[in-house]
């Protein structure tokens, strides 16, 4: 068994899930500090909830893909590495502005978590707010790992064991900060975790524009009448080197570091290394770095864009 393909899933989770941890830890602690602790099963309720949701969501994706492909054997080949590109979009979207998003926010954290707490136990239905407080913080990051997942559903349960790996892992975490009451550096953790999510995002822009090209090349294969979509190859590409819309091939290392063999085979699962890059993914994944790359890093330095700022506390606020 191939377990390359668990390590991005487990990076991912495990990060999301501290920032999960992170949420339940300060809801318990201040429910103790308000003598409140009869409300310490709605807690974990809601993290129950919120984990059992999340894995249907899941199920509901894949069986929604599936069924997809075999509804119209015809367009199998399309509609998966279709859906395959449709769901890295997403997943790189919403990882990108929670990377950011948490930088951006971890100095209030603690104080914005209390402050909906406070609210919630003014409320008439305590138990109900103190729910829902930490379903949506647990579920928001399940959706982002599910998202994950769901891009690379070609390669099996592998990367769910991953997930489960890192959700262990950020469990372990929790216990250590609020239970056995080890100090952590979590300011250096989340930046380190936040570099190499970073990459591994970056990645999967890589893989992304690689699914769009396979399913626009076997649209083009399957209809003459799609064959303009493969842009590049039908106007100025080479044979030997053409891609549907890539553009030119910018390196071949199949026979110095073939991505099915150690280490490519890590690189690959990890940071979308390829063994075959094309123009616009080399473009592409430069762009992601520079832009989203940019704001992260300022970000640290509390150096954010106004209108990055501005959609940050809307959403803290919601």
């Amino acid at each position: 068994m191939d377990l390359s393909s668990a390590l991005p899933t487990f990076v991912i989770t495990l990060r999301e899930g501290v920032e999960a941890a992170l949420v339940v830890g300060i809801v318990l602690a201040y429910l103790k500090k308000a003598r409140q602790s009869h409300l310490t099963p709605w807690v974990y309720s809601g993290v129950g909830v919120g984990l059992a949701a999340s894995g249907l969501v899941g199920v509901l994706l894949s069986w929604f893909v599936q069924n997809l492909g075999q509804s119209n054997e015809k367009y199998g080949p399309v509609f998966e590495p279709l859906l395959e590109g449709v769901f890295s979009l997403m997943a790189i979207g919403l990882l990108s502005w929670m990377l950011i998003w948490m930088t951006q926010n971890a100095r209030t954290l603690k104080t914005d978590v209390e402050g909906a707490i406070h609210a919630a136990l003014n409320q008439a239905k305590a138990g109900w707010g103190v729910f829902a407080l930490i379903f949506f913080a647990v579920i928001r990051e399940g959706f982002e790992t599910v998202l994950f997942i769901s891009a690379k559903f070609q390669q099996g349960l592998v990367p769910a064991l991953g997930a489960l790996a890192g959700l262990a892992g950020a469990v372990a975490i929790g216990v250590m900060l609020f239970k056995l009451g080890i100090r952590l550096n979590l300011r250096k953790f989340f930046m380190m975790m936040g570099v190499l999510l970073l990459l591994i995002v970056a990645g999967l822009v890589v893989t992304a524009l690689g699914h769009f090209d396979v399913a626009l090349n076997a649209l083009a294969s399957l209809d003459r009448k799609s064959a303009a979509l493969c842009f590049f190859q039908e106007r100025f590409v080479k044979a030997e080197n053409r891609a549907c819309i890539l553009g030119p091939m910018v390196w071949n290392f199949s026979k110095v570091l073939p991505d099915d063999r150690f280490p490519g085979v890590i690189l690959s699962a990890l940071f979308g290394y390829t063994q075959r890059l094309f123009m616009v993914q080399g473009v592409a994944y430069g762009v992601f770095l520079i832009t989203v790359g940019g704001i992260y890093f300022q970000s640290l330095t509390g150096k954010v864009s106004l209108p990055f700022k501005k959609m940050a506390r809307i959403s803290t606020r919601g």
